[in-house]
């Protein structure tokens, strides 16, 4: 039977080291490891679409990465067959996961397609500098920009779009996340997965007959058609599924583009072993429902005990059942009924 965590075990213990990079009074000694120079040739980082996340740090020095981003303005299905104008990155949204190690030095290319209407930019909140980058990065259609920063801070953060007007740029699907490794990497796992939550308001299209975009009247009085995981409705059901089997940790990287709803993230019949409140250094523990505010993020860990289908939702259930935000994953394995069995 899983063992629920009263005291603090000592795969928790090393958790919280690992996050505990800094201290509150955020002295320059103790952000001596991320301060360390990144040695090497830059090396073009991986980035990986929803659910998929890119392997795992481990336990490397720093180094300098390159990150390639391109802003889209494309259409794509919301719901069904409702075709909707999303703004994207990399033309998925959430938009590309980033995976980085603190310490490492990353320039970011952020390249705007030709074919976009209006400029576009980035604002990452792992960056310790002005807006996050998003005027270092203000890209018209057509043209490219970058920087370069160094990732100090370890935790799981959201970027999104924060050229005006911003609520408009994160509600058609300008946000994504970057997770910031602690030097020595996470503590493994089995499987890892990218879900990220935003809100659409929509309304028809006075250009093209049949196709939604969106409306801000709705979005200024916080009433959105959809709130859906990884942009489309159905995009966690069916064939797109997560997985995973019996006796299996699975890590869930939990973003929340917003532009306005704070998510009450719950996996129906699995209870949180760890949370990582807020994507930060804070470990908690035997988690029903975790809040994610618009513009936060957390990292959630389980082990699957039993076999069946477990429900992701948005605990808010309105939202879950009538507006999309509702994701499966699917647990194959051999029955355990000394923790769950069926009656007769």
């Amino acid at each position: 039977m899983k063992a629920k965590h009263f005291l603090l075990s000592a795969s928790a213990v090393l958790t919280i080291a690992l996050f505990s990079c800094r201290s509150n009074s955020g002295s320059p000694d103790t952000k001596a490891g991320a301060m360390a120079e990144a040695t090497g040739e830059p090396e073009v980082a991986q980035v990986t679409g929803a659910p998929n996340v890119p392997a795992p740090i481990g336990n490397r020095g720093a180094k300098k990465l390159i990150v390639n981003l391109e802003t889209t303005e494309t259409e794509g299905i919301i719901a069904d067959s409702i075709p909707y104008t999303f703004w994207t990155f990399n033309n998925t949204v959430p938009g590309s996961f980033i995976r980085v190690r603190e310490g490492d030095e990353i320039t970011l290319n952020l390249k705007n397609a030709a074919n976009s209407v209006l400029p576009h930019n980035i604002d990452l909140h792992a960056v310790n500098g002005p807006g996050g980058g998003a005027e270092a990065t203000s890209s018209a259609p057509g043209k490219t920009t970058s920087f370069t920063f160094k990732a100090l801070n370890p935790g799981l953060y959201v970027y999104h779009c924060a050229a005006p007007p911003v609520p408009m740029h994160i509600g058609n699907g300008m946000y994504g996340l970057i997770l910031v490794e602690p030097a020595g990497g996470l503590p493994k796992v089995d499987k890892e997965y990218y879900i990220m939550q935003g809100e659409f308001y929509t309304k028809m299209s006075g250009v093209k007959k049949g196709l939604l975009e969106f409306d801000n009247d709705k979005a200024i009085h916080e009433n959105p058609d959809y709130v859906l995981f990884n942009g489309k409705k159905g995009s966690l059901l069916g064939k797109n599924q997560i997985e995973a089997k019996v006796g299996e940790t699975v890590r869930l990287f939990v973003g929340n583009g917003g532009p306005n709803l704070t998510s009450s993230f719950h996996v129906i019949g699995e209870i949180f072993d760890n949370v990582y409140l807020e994507g930060g250094s804070t470990v908690s523990h035997n988690i029903q429902t975790t809040m994610i505010p618009s513009g936060g993020a957390a990292i959630v860990e389980f082990k699957v005990d039993v076999p069946g289908e477990y429900v992701l939702v948005d605990h808010s259930l309105s939202r879950a059942f009538n507006k999309g935000a509702i994701g499966k994953l699917k647990v194959r394995g051999e029955e355990n009924h000394a923790i769950f069995k069926k009656g007769k």
